[in-house]
């Protein structure tokens, strides 16, 4: 998958089709500090699946931010990680208009490393619905 590209269609929603594929991904859309971390680790709502858990609480900003904890742990060759990372922030790119003022951290579960790029993406993306829905 080319970097310009929006990410595919998965289940016909507008969410899925790549709305705000000219988003970027800056630094300010990221979780910086450990101190923003633990912010969101200390209170945070949680939506889970097989691949991910996501952290995600809300904040005065105005815009969403990300962050990525994929412990070696669970992904252990760096490739895989780097892959995760990849698709979580290309994905959260693509939905970021959606997501105003949450900060949201990642973390990936034991299964996500082996599995395909679809599977991901598409839990990616109904973990961003349920996100959506609650805010």
């Amino acid at each position: 998958m080319h970097f310009d590209q929006a990410i595919p269609d998965v289940s016909g929603s507008d969410i899925d089709a790549g709305i705000g594929t000219n988003a970027k991904f800056t630094r300010v859309s990221r979780l910086t500090t450990a101190s923003a971390f633990d912010c969101v680790f200390r209170k945070c709502r949680r939506s889970t699946d097989g691949f991910f858990t996501v952290l995600y609480r809300t904040n005065d900003l105005g815009y969403p931010r990300l962050g990525l904890a994929i412990a070696k742990k669970r992904v252990r060759r760096a490739v895989g990680r780097n892959r995760l990372k990849r698709l979580i922030r290309e994905s959260f790119r693509a939905i970021q208009p959606r997501l105003n003022g949450l900060d949201i951290v990642v973390l990936a579960r034991d299964k996500a490393g082996m599995a395909p790029n679809a599977e991901v993406s598409a839990s990616l993306v109904r973990h961003w619905r349920r996100l959506a829905s609650n805010f």
